[in-house]
């Protein structure tokens, strides 16, 4: 939909909207939803950069290793067939099946990525509240359709182009589109402009529902929409996470790499060797072996596997990357409720101001749970199920409802207007104790108001502090008579000289597996920070309970007033984080960050969408509100910490394997170097000839294709795991020249002992060469996989030693083979392989 579309809409009265699309407030038939459905499609917007199979296959071979192998095979074509006397391919065919190799085993890999990926993202349903046949009912967001009335309430996320029809308080974020944070209200009607996002009136998908409620008609669904449009024809715009970056400068370390020292090669053979077409394509093989070629499938086969294992473990991973960087997490920053507590609420008490029981203020706070129809939190079921328990339905039918005042998240507090049987208005407010007093001028205590003066406030307030003390969250009530005014005129300037009637107190008890989860992070690496806009007192309760230390806390009003400078000073040493309005969670996990942590964040309320946004990893679950399931880069199906712990080790895990290959490939790519250049220096020929070389690397990488399917040390898993050139780099430069002690010492085997120390046995020394070259690139994962004596204290999975042992047998039998004649290889001594 355009920009002067939306216009036109926007100036649509209620009833030329209505009469447009053929409906009414009750909303469609459920037959005429069905044919809209089939006739125009489900509400997806199609990919705009969706690849097609062939191009994703091709894409698959399209990478720097994979071009230097082309242009080497090309460099063959010309020596070893245009201007060969006798054509030889055998260079060729090895180059391709390497080529082949590498790039239809990534395709694969992606392929079940992709399928697993989408299969995984169907798990976790969005939904919309829809009015058809004038009730009111539940639906996946991909079968709106145009003409439908949405129901949108805190929370929801909008689910198409809409245009508001009736709204209450509605505030909705615009960041999607505009970047800013602050929410922006939406209303019925709207002012003239010209700028789509000003007009007040119209909802686009891709915005979410901060606070309030309304109704809105679907003007646009799928690729008709005003976002399906705006991305039309625009890059994909992919931010670049720690995981990307660590593989960016890997791949640019090893190009470097192999274009210093390659050259190095070539002019070594050559000024030996006194021939620059066997020197150049020596020293260009030489860069073929000293490439992990496989590194992009690699990366592919251990996160596909990671993908399907945490699904297995009920974490559902939305972007692929984000199970490595879950792996790095050193910070886990959560809410409290239903994470660290039971994910219900039980009512424990109602009083009056002073503290004694009084049924009528459940009965109030009943009424207020029970008429509000924004988003129904924990301590709304809690209320309604006790006051059920109670008996005390019978009231429903005393009062009926004419407006309310949705939920702040900054002023923490509510409201729903009633009308009693003597035609009575009454405004019925709960929320917290401090914004409750900030409000209240009075006190309902024996059924006579009082004053509040300093002192009864401090006696209330008291009151509320001792529950907090107990380690029980306190909710405070209040009424106030109005005079009749029509719905929708009610606002929060409403809210003031209030009664207070009492409190609501709730236990929200620790999950019985809190304290082990939170144990087992810390084992791992991984602080606990408590993110809470409970209070302070009750939050400390809980973290005391679970082991989480609150000698340093922090509480919102604090934060608020903090400069981030200021924040980035103390945010480390702070474990507790009370009475936070949303917009301060995100910034104490950009403080976090700033301190060079990587930071995952666990929230399922509207609330925590920024924070959600804003960290390294979003975490959310099944059960949680529509937006911030969209937001998280993680979804767990169960809301458990323990669930969390093992999907961390899993991406670590993921880590360690890649981080195995990488290890093997430039530490022994680096022996090899110096092995050649060496080699080159004192040997009168070449050392192993370029096919030979080829084959060698190619065996070499079907015996790494198990890696993916390793085990991993214990040892390996306890800290979080990040990328670290440097630490890379140290491991190289000593294990690099220490596997090259092992070439030198089968040259001085092969030179002294076999032989094969002239121009005529040269074909001795290559052979040799090449069976040990094979043996120790292949089992050189062995050495470097663990810390521990291998396959004693650390065994290896069965597939990495089966593939191994075979590539190995038939690296020492090809030269003993017909086959191993066309590589240049013949038989070697038997004592040799002894």
């Amino acid at each position: 939909m355009k920009d002067k579309e939306l216009i036109v809409y926007s100036k649509y009265s209620k009833k030329d909207v209505f009469k447009k699309y053929k409906t009414s407030i009750k909303g469609y038939s459920s037959r005429r939803a069905k044919r809209l459905l089939a006739k125009y499609g489900k509400n997806i917007i199609e990919e705009v950069n969706k690849e097609s199979d062939l191009k994703m296959f091709i894409k698959s071979f399209v990478n720097y290793f994979n071009g230097l192998l082309f242009f080497i095979a090309i460099v063959y074509l010309f020596t070893d067939v245009i201007l060969s006397n006798q054509s030889d391919f055998s260079a060729i065919i090895i180059l391709f099946m390497i080529i082949l190799t590498s790039g239809i085993i990534q395709f694969v890999q992606e392929k079940r990525s992709m399928i697993s990926l989408n299969n995984l993202k169907n798990m976790v349903v969005n939904t919309t509240a829809v009015i058809r046949e004038n009730k009111e009912r539940e639906i996946h967001l991909k079968n709106v359709v145009v003409g439908d009335i949405i129901k949108l309430s805190a929370g929801d996320i909008i689910p198409a182009d809409l245009r508001i029809i009736e709204a209450k308080d509605l505030f909705v974020s615009q960041s999607t589109f505009t970047g800013e944070s602050e929410p922006v209200e939406k209303l019925s009607s709207s002012r003239k402009t010209n700028n789509i996002f000003e007009l007040d009136n119209i909802c686009l998908l891709g915005m979410d529902v901060i606070s309030g409620s309304a109704k809105g008609i679907v003007i646009a669904t799928g690729n008709d929409t005003y976002l399906a449009n705006m991305t039309k024809g625009m890059e994909e715009i992919t931010v670049e996470t720690s995981f990307d970056k660590g593989i960016k400068k890997v791949s640019s370390m090893l190009i470097k790499f192999t274009f210093v020292l390659t050259p190095v090669v070539f002019l070594i053979n050559y000024f030996v060797k006194d021939s620059f077409l066997t020197a150049f394509t020596f020293a260009l093989t030489v860069a073929v072996g000293t490439t992990p070629e496989l590194l992009p499938m690699i990366i592919n086969s251990n996160l596909a596997k990671g993908l399907i294992t945490m699904s297995k473990k009920k974490v559902i991973v939305k972007n692929l990357n984000s199970i490595q960087n879950l792996g790095a997490i050193d910070i886990l920053c959560t809410d409290k409720t239903g994470t660290i507590t039971e994910d219900k609420i039980i009512l424990d008490e109602y009083l009056n101001p002073l503290g004694k029981e009084d049924i009528g203020v459940l009965n109030y706070a009943y009424l207020n749970s029970h008429y509000q129809t924004g988003l129904k939190s924990l301590i709304d079921i809690a209320i309604v199920n006790r006051a059920q328990k109670n008996k005390l339905v019978t009231s429903l039918s005393k009062y009926k409802k004419i407006d309310e005042i949705p939920f702040d998240f900054n002023e923490r507090r509510m409201s729903v207007v009633l009308k009693n049987e003597d035609d009575k208005t009454i405004l019925i407010t709960k929320g917290a104790t401090e914004e409750i007093l900030s409000i209240s001028k009075y006190a309902l205590i024996d059924n006579k108001k009082i004053n509040l003066t300093n002192e009864l406030t401090t006696q209330i307030n008291n009151v509320s502090i001792d529950l907090n003390k107990k380690g029980l969250r306190v909710i405070t009530v209040a009424i106030k008579d109005m005079n009749i005014k029509e719905a929708g005129e009610f606002s929060r300037k409403d809210e003031m000289d209030m009664i207070i009637v009492g409190f609501v107190s709730f236990l929200d008890p620790p999950k019985e597996n809190a304290k082990e989860a939170i144990n087992l992070l810390k084992e791992h690496g991984v602080e606990t920070k408590v993110i809470t806009g409970d209070n302070e007192l009750v939050a400390k309760n809980v973290c005391f309970a679970v082991g989480i230390d609150t000698e340093n806390t922090l509480i919102g009003e604090d934060i608020k007033n903090m400069t981030d400078e200021e924040l980035e000073k103390v945010v480390n040493k702070t474990t507790l984080f009370s009475k936070v309005a949303p917009i301060e969670k995100s910034r104490i996990i950009k403080a976090l960050q700033n301190n060079n942590h990587v930071v995952g964040y666990m929230g399922d309320g509207i609330n925590d969408a920024p924070a959600l946004k804003q960290a390294d990893v979003g975490i959310s679950v099944d059960t949680g509100v529509e937006i911030a399931k969209e937001t998280a880069n993680i979804v767990l199906l169960e809301k458990s910490l323990l669930v969390l712990e093992e999907g961390i080790v899993e991406g670590r895990k993921v880590f360690s394997n890649i981080m195995k290959y990488l290890n093997m490939s430039i530490s022994s790519n680096v022996g090899n170097m110096i092995s050649f250049i060496t080699a080159s220096i004192f040997i009168p020929f070449l050392p192993i000839l370029p096919i030979q070389i080829l084959l060698q690397n190619l065996l070499y990488d079907f015996s790494q294709l198990g890696i993916s399917l390793d085990k991993v040390d214990e040892s390996h898993l306890k800290e979080p795991k990040k990328w670290n050139i440097d630490n890379m780099l140290k491991f190289t430069f000593w294990f690099g020249p220490v596997s090259s002690i092992f070439d030198f010492i089968t040259f001085s085997i092969l030179w002294i002992v076999i032989g094969a120390n002239t121009v005529s046995n040269q074909a001795l020394f290559q052979s040799g060469w090449f069976i040990m070259g094979v043996i120790s690139q292949t089992f050189i994962i062995y050495v470097i996989r663990t810390e521990k004596t291998p396959f004693y204290k650390s065994k290896p999975s069965k597939i990495l030693l089966y593939l191994t042992f075979i590539i190995s047998i038939i690296g020492i039998s090809l030269p003993y083979l017909s086959i191993g004649k066309l590589f240049g290889l013949v038989p070697l001594p038997k004592m040799y392989i002894l």
